[in-house]
């Protein structure tokens, strides 16, 4: 890095705990972590880190929750799971670093694709495209007695178990009774197409890519497509881990804002892929890490690759910042699909664990700007706008739906395919509209 002069006031020696274990699993966003150790910024701020590769995201999240990690890139779900103690393990985490926004994709097998041809090609033609097809093959494979199809997502609260349940559940899929869903390690994924163990999947890069490139899947749709710069994941520590360490924990957010702001250069990505792709990181073909990095992007290995300059954000946008109504988006599809069976406060809920206070005051230790609120809309922009000076990028959901996490529950009733069940009269007390407008970002 070019620059090493650190932030006035911040003195290495006042770190709680200078040596540090942070996990990552094989993914094309974990590049600011990588980053941030192969440049020498987790030195620079005086951390000695050591990055550990994870198998699962239920590794992640059990080692983070125990201490064996201090912290680790997450599912941006998975604090606010673990919080709410949705799996085996109840422990309150906290994010207050966005890693990036978008990088998913959903594939699906050679076979399964021209199985949705055969049952709707004009739909299959349109951009972007919606499941419709999958629904005309679903609905004919159960007439004629047929297994439903199988699909994997990384984690069973996963920000890819969201987006595939929203894109099948707008063409009137449900996916807990017309589809199987199973949970697959996203190293795993390529093979598991290959084996003929799962029909489709959702997953990040550069997975779908090498699926891609070796003839085993065609992609659908894209993240971006599906919610435009949508977050995807986040630096997870838990509650306990920053309450005890809390210098620490702004020098690892200030070290982290800064390799993903290098990341997000152009000039430097070329870069960024020969690091990610090593064996002890990645560990994928450089030619396939490079097609998402790098802006451009295979849907099906006999077409030319597309311009996708923002299939990867790691810090335009406000990219790092922890938008609570992101939060509060997440927490609506967790109540959505019955993961969560008693009434939360959804807002109490994602400022205990989305702390964009943590974030502002890393920011202007930085001199980065930081948004003034905490809430913005979603689904209104289909271009670049700005708030408070900050440019965002657009936020367009696939379906035209729009969010206003003032009011998530009459965003929940508005659906069609809902775990009525978990729609309680108490939840709705829980959680009355939300109305200064001062807390909420123009839409």
């Amino acid at each position: 890095m070019n620059d090493n002069s650190l932030p006035a006031g911040f003195d290495p020696l006042t770190l709680e705990k200078p040596n540090l274990a942070l996990g990552f699993v094989a993914l094309s966003d974990c590049a600011p972590l990588i980053v941030a150790q192969e440049k020498g910024i987790f030195g620079k701020y005086g951390l000695d880190v050591t990055l550990s590769k994870e198998t699962s995201w239920a590794n992640v999240r059990d080692k983070v929750a125990v201490g064996i990690l201090d912290a680790a890139q997450m599912l941006a779900t998975m604090p606010l799971a673990s919080t709410l103690g949705l799996g085996p393990i109840e422990k309150p985490m906290i994010t207050a670093l966005s890693l990036d926004l978008n990088g998913n994709a959903i594939t699906v097998s050679e076979a399964l694709y021209q199985r949705l041809l055969e049952a709707d090609r004009d739909a299959m033609k349109r951009s972007p495209v919606t499941a419709t097809a999958l629904k005309k093959l679903v609905d004919a494979d159960k007439q004629a007695g047929r297994k439903p199809l199988t699909f994997a997502v990384v984690f069973p609260t996963s920000t890819h178990t969201y987006e595939l349940r929203y894109w099948m559940a707008s063409a009137g899929i449900d996916p807990d009774r017309d589809i199987k869903l199973v949970v697959v390690p996203p190293p795993q994924m390529v093979d598991a197409l290959r084996s003929g163990q799962i029909d489709g999947c959702c997953v990040g890069e550069p997975w779908n890519q090498l699926a891609v490139r070796e003839g085993l899947g065609r992609v659908l749709i894209t993240k971006y497509e599906l919610w435009n710069n949508s977050p995807e994941k986040v630096l997870g520590v838990s509650e306990e881990w920053a309450l005890q360490h809390p210098n620490t924990h702004q020098a690892l957010l200030m070290a982290l804002m800064e390799a993903a702001k290098w990341v997000d250069l152009p000039e430097n990505r070329m870069e960024v892929v020969d690091m990610i792709a090593r064996p002890r990181y990645v560990n994928a073909p450089v030619d396939v890490v490079r097609m998402s990095m790098l802006g451009t992007f295979q849907y099906a290995r006999t077409e030319f690759s597309r311009s996708l300059s923002d299939f990867n954000v790691f810090h335009r946008y406000a990219a790092n910042f922890p938008w609570r109504s992101h939060a509060v988006w997440f927490l609506t599809q967790m109540i959505r699909w019955g993961q969560v069976d008693t009434a939360i406060d959804i807002r109490a809920t994602a400022e205990r664990v989305y702390r964009s206070d943590l974030y502002r005051q890393a920011a202007k230790a930085l001199g980065m700007e930081a948004p003034a609120s905490d809430y913005k809309t979603e689904g209104t922009h289909a271009a670049n706008w700005r708030a408070g000076g900050i440019e965002l990028g657009a936020d367009r959901f696939f379906d035209g739906g729009r969010f206003d996490p003032d009011d998530p529950i009459t965003y929940l009733t508005a659906f069609d395919v809902v775990d009525r069940a978990a729609l309680s009269p108490e939840l709705a007390a829980a959680n009355p509209v939300h109305t200064p407008a001062s807390t909420t970002a123009a839409g």
